[in-house]
């Protein structure tokens, strides 16, 4: 038993310090250049510029330069930013919710689509169904949380850095607190994530998940595989639907239908995790999440199927697949 525990401590050392690493990559850089764009008075600019589309969805305009950086970089590069501007912002949970869904349906676009595109789907499918999927579904929480006076009530954030004129140095050193912040929370999510593993929480959900994309046409083998995807991760998932593609194993409308529920909802644990951190609502971030991408995924799969694959076929997938049956 005490060697299984030395073990098993030991992994999850090992994983928190490579996801940290690889992170800091990312969250670094991006630190930097949302300072210089702050120095440069650009926030501003790309505020303004987005700023409608923001508007769209209830949003203020400030939190345009948030999902801006969420889509270019991953999730964790969006709250850096968030953090760094949400204190000027009196924000309500619903809104933090309405951002949060947002960032979890497109992020890491150029990652994410490179793996789409790996698996057989276009860059453009894969850029229009998550950035005009998380708006639509952005904008459809606004008008049910506004409508409906719920979840209006001021966001708590679980930190909150002070809102003072700092000097670089003092911005760095502020900067350096909210990395190792981002270090306590990382090595609190993969402990607990390998905890439901040894609950057996995925298999669980596994269960509960199945029916549902039964419903969409997939094939069993598809629908494994999806969702590992929608529990681990795009990228393990896709990983994975990528090595089957290659086999020639799954349809193109497989890989398609596959791809698009990946692309609306995957992760559902830890990046759902991740964004309560922020204070976003279980309503939108997991139920919502998932009701909108199961019923958004059935309609493209009825409409493959009325289409026969034609049209959607040129539009959606890689003139090397097979048509869509």
């Amino acid at each position: 038993m005490k060697q299984l525990i030395v073990k098993e401590t030991t992994s999850i050392i090992k994983d928190i310090a490579h996801v940290y690493i690889t992170l800091l990559k990312i969250m670094v850089p991006a630190l930097l250049v949302v300072k210089g764009l702050a120095l440069l008075g650009a926030i501003e600019w790309i505020s303004e510029l987005l700023g409608p589309v923001m508007k769209l969805v209830g949003l203020p305009s400030s939190m345009g330069i948030v999902w801006a950086t969420t889509l270019l970089t991953n999730i964790y590069g969006g709250m850096v930013v968030f953090f760094e501007l949400a204190a000027s912002e009196a924000l309500t949970v619903s809104q933090v919710t309405v951002l949060g869904c947002m960032m979890l349906i497109a992020h890491a676009l150029p990652v994410e689509a490179a793996i789409a595109k790996k698996a057989g789907v276009r860059w453009r499918a894969t850029l229009t169904i998550r950035i005009v999927g998380a708006l639509i579904f952005g904008a459809i929480l606004n008008i049910l949380y506004k409508t409906g006076g719920y979840l209006q009530q001021p966001n708590q954030l679980m930190w909150q850095p002070e809102l003072v004129d700092l000097s670089l140095l003092d911005w760095g050193l502020e900067q350096l607190k909210t990395l190792l912040m981002v270090l306590v929370v990382i090595s609190a999510l993969i402990t607990l994530l390998r905890i439901l593993k040894w609950l057996h929480i995925e298999r669980l959900m596994h269960w509960l998940l199945t029916p549902f994309l039964t419903l969409l046409g997939l094939s069993k083998h598809a629908a494994n595989i999806t969702i590992i995807g929608m529990t681990l991760g795009l990228s393990f998932g896709g990983g994975l639907l990528i090595k089957e593609a290659e086999s020639g194993l799954l349809t193109s409308k497989d890989i398609f239908i596959a791809m698009a529920l990946l692309a609306l909802c995957h992760s559902l644990i830890e990046d759902t995790l991740l964004l309560m951190v922020l204070g976003a609502h279980l309503s939108g971030i997991f139920w919502g999440r998932l009701a909108f991408s199961l019923i958004v995924t059935t309609m493209m799969s009825r409409l493959l199927s009325w289409e026969k694959g034609s049209a959607i076929q040129r539009l959606g997938m890689n003139s090397s697949k097979e048509p869509l049956t």
